[in-house]
């Protein structure tokens, strides 16, 4: 008998190679769930998330799923896991889903976060957490240009080279920006996102914030579908998978009980 098992995971991606497994290093999200789960079911696991982060980015909740035959207990499938991962990666939560369940192709959404510190000094602490800017940002302006952004759209401008998505279409319900303290938030729901579009969304707002384009021109730089219009890729040390959402039959836990 297979029983789907369901996880909620959270990491500091700081010092991986992003979530996917790779070939050439051990040193990723994937690699070391998928062996850590072997482990306890004893038998090899094959792993699917909701959505794969890049190289240096944090998840608040990554889920995944596998298959097994092994008969776990949640609490077992947890402190099994856990048990053998590194510090900067944990399991929160573990379920039993029926087989309906796919961890990408039944999530509706995905939400994303941007942490930028808007200061003339560093952070000694949040150096890893976000992006470092000296130059006042105008809050205000970005949140008008970010309105242009929303509904679907053809994000070519906004698309990695690397792309390997056969579709640039993709639908942005919302962008919120807010502004507390040395910190500036930006966080944005879509039903999926191409590669490094949120980091080059946070690029060109980031344009918009400094003065050096109105907001208007962020609609001309989504309409010309030109990567070279666009802003450069911000680092992803302040990108953050808030997680996806998924119907409520499935009764996942929503991301925002984790943050805080």
């Amino acid at each position: 008998m297979s029983f789907r098992i369901a996880l909620g995971v959270e990491y500091d991606g700081s010092e991986y190679f992003g979530f996917q497994k790779q070939k050439s290093t051990n040193q990723t999200i994937q690699g070391l769930l998928e062996a850590s789960a072997s482990r306890v079911a004893d038998h090899k696991v094959k792993t699917f998330c909701s959505g794969r982060t890049d190289a240096g980015v944090h998840a608040f909740m990554q889920v995944i799923h596998f298959d097994t035959e092994a008969t776990r207990t949640s609490s077992e499938w947890l402190r099994g896991i856990n048990s053998s991962l590194p510090s900067d990666i944990r399991v929160i939560w573990s379920r039993e889903m029926d087989e309906s369940f796919h961890a990408r192709f039944s999530a509706t959404s995905r939400s994303y976060l941007y942490n930028i510190y808007n200061n003339q000094t560093p952070s000694a602490l949040w150096s890893d957490r976000s992006l470092f800017v000296t130059q006042k940002l105008d809050v205000r302006s970005m949140r008008a240009a970010s309105k242009y952004l929303i509904g679907e759209h053809d994000f070519t401008s906004f698309r990695g080279s690397g792309c390997q998505s056969k579709t640039s279409l993709r639908n942005i319900e919302n962008i919120e920006i807010s502004k507390k303290d040395k910190f500036i938030r930006v966080e944005l729901r879509a039903n999926a996102f191409l590669l490094h579009m949120v980091r080059i969304i946070i690029g060109t707002l980031l344009m918009v914030g400094k003065k050096e384009i109105k907001p208007k021109e962020v609609e001309d730089i989504l309409k010309q579908q030109d990567r070279r219009l666009a802003g450069k890729t911000v680092s992803s040390s302040g990108l953050f998978f808030l997680g996806p959402k998924y119907p409520q039959k499935y009764k996942i836990p929503g991301f925002k009980n984790n943050l805080i």
